[in-house]
């Protein structure tokens, strides 16, 4: 007969991870476990979500396009969407979309550092920096970029399309057209006194 194994001091009730294939795996939680995860760096906001249906040669395929936006509110955002036949899925389909998209932007004292104009197809997207107390003048889409940015003071008007994910990435086109004055005296070989003179 085996002997049972005998167990070290202070390892009673605890599991150990299971060894496969010479790597240790994690312990599975179970089912009902409600302990809270770790939390995401990440806030996001669904920015859009709609029906849309592909036609195939039996009839139509019915599934649901999310569009989300991700930040950190401290200058990195991204946009990403999902497209799957339950709503759950389609968003956290976009969200790990939107994290492959991330872009960082230069904030100054809340807002942006210049006027651009973000363009993408259709869509045009005039980004306006604004006084402090102003804050986010802004549609639905272009506001939860800009708050998920963490930008707290802008003027925005949204031009000709108003689709929501061609006006989101024209938005981040022109976010991502941001300069810095240390960037701008870098591209002229200045100095950034020079440059603000």
């Amino acid at each position: 007969m085996a002997e049972p194994q005998k167990e070290t001091p202070g390892t009673q009730g605890q599991q150990r991870p299971t060894v496969r294939g010479g790597r240790e795996q994690r312990e599975r939680r179970p089912r009902g476990d409600r302990r809270p995860r770790e939390q995401d760096e990440f806030e996001n906001e669904v920015i859009d979500l709609r029906r849309v249906a592909k036609v195939v040669k039996g009839g139509k395929n019915l599934s649901f396009r999310a569009t989300v936006v991700i930040g950190d509110k401290n200058g990195r955002v991204g946009i990403g969407k999902g497209n799957k036949r339950e709503v759950p899925v389609a968003i956290q389909m976009a969200i790990r979309d939107a994290k492959r998209n991330l872009i960082r932007i230069p904030l100054n004292q809340g807002t942006i550092p210049h006027e651009v104009i973000g363009k993408f197809k259709a869509s045009r997207v005039l980004l306006k920096p604004a006084f402090p107390g102003t804050g986010v003048i802004a549609g639905r889409t272009v506001g939860a970029i800009c708050r998920m940015a963490g930008i707290r003071d802008i003027l925005t008007k949204a031009r000709q399309s108003t689709n929501p994910l061609t006006l989101a990435k024209a938005t981040m086109e022109g976010l991502g057209a941001l300069k810095t004055l240390e960037d701008v005296a870098k591209m002229r070989d200045k100095k950034p006194e020079e440059v603000a003179a």
